[in-house]
């Protein structure tokens, strides 16, 4: 499948977190960010189980023998980023906390060199780093001093991000399951993490348990949060990164926090001239670094086509990690 009309699923996926930040900023008025994870994920991960059992039957939810990874993926990237996000929407503005989402790219990449030992290409960490400092300009309007006050939050989402990045290196070595399917699991040991943690606050005072009042004001939020922020999104960008490959799809996290940008102009905000030219700058490096890293065809010698891979098998080039993945259409 060409890269172009894969790059939609990412693309879809960042434009529903882009908005979900200043959506739960908003919520965590009424709920605890610990309950309001739960809030968002349990239903979000029933719906995840009913598509998985609609499209593959009961088969789907094992785990084949890959029950550690896939719980240590749902804790550290599923629950850790989600949980972490939350906790920092307490301590920043959401484009403060969008800011972060940006430097998955060059996370992701080092993840794949520190588990895989294949160095990324020089010029995608060059338009990385060139997105990334559009997207703070964007954020600071040019006053990168403004960085340093983000604190206690802005370390939360950094290591939020740290853990997406893990997760996201992670769907790309689970190549024979759906999208859906790792989806799912992951999504049910992130919860479950969740959950416990969650009721461990309540417990010892951290967090207070929410009332019902308190659900029903943040219904408009949630319900948002949970159909475009995670069922939609998530599953979007999986597919993203079956398709596209880990690092050419963590790209994309460029523009979440433009996103949010975006979002907090809707309600009233007036960006300068700074912010608009930082905002072009991160595009731009976006796309620029999609086109480099293209995949091209790779010429098979005609001695060695006798065992070239059987038809419907996916083929994937360790020695580029930014190249897109070869994915057969079911």
């Amino acid at each position: 499948m060409r890269s172009r009309p894969a790059a939609i699923f990412p693309l879809i996926a960042v434009l529903g977190w882009g908005a979900t930040f200043p959506v739960l900023a908003s919520a965590l008025s009424r709920v605890d960010a610990l309950n309001l994870s739960v809030a968002r994920y349990a239903p979000a991960t029933a719906v995840f189980v009913v598509l998985l059992l609609l499209r593959e039957g009961r088969a789907g939810l094992r785990a084949d023998g890959r029950l550690g990874e896939v719980v240590t993926l749902g804790i550290v990237g599923f629950a850790g980023f989600n949980v972490l996000a939350n906790l920092a929407l307490g301590y920043a503005a959401p484009q403060q906390v969008a800011l972060f989402v940006a430097t998955s790219p060059l996370l992701t990449q080092l993840v794949r060199w520190a588990r895989d030992g294949v160095r990324p290409r020089p010029a995608l960490l060059a338009l990385s780093l060139v997105a990334l400092v559009g997207v703070g300009l964007v954020i600071t309007r040019g006053r990168l001093d403004g960085l340093g006050q983000f604190g206690v939050g802005g370390l939360m989402m950094l290591l939020g991000v740290i853990g997406w990045a893990v997760y996201t290196h992670g769907a790309g070595r689970f190549a024979q399951w759906s999208p859906l399917r790792y989806t799912t699991l992951t999504a049910l040991t992130g919860t479950a993490a969740m959950l416990a943690v969650s009721v461990a606050a309540d417990l010892v005072g951290w967090q207070h348990a929410p009332a019902a009042a308190d659900l029903v004001a943040v219904a408009p939020q949630l319900a948002y949060a949970v159909l475009a922020g995670s069922v939609i999104a998530v599953l979007a960008w999986n597919t993203g990164v079956r398709r596209l490959g880990a690092a050419n799809a963590a790209l994309f996290m460029n523009l979440v926090p433009v996103v949010t940008f975006a979002v907090q102009i809707a309600r009233g905000y007036r960006p300068g001239v700074v912010e608009l030219a930082g905002a072009g700058l991160t595009i731009a490096a976006l796309v620029a670094a999609n086109l480099v890293t293209r995949t091209r065809p790779a010429v098979v010698p005609v001695a060695t086509r006798s065992h070239a891979a059987p038809a419907g098998t996916a083929v994937t080039d360790r020695t580029a990690v930014t190249d897109p993945v070869a994915v057969v259409a079911r």
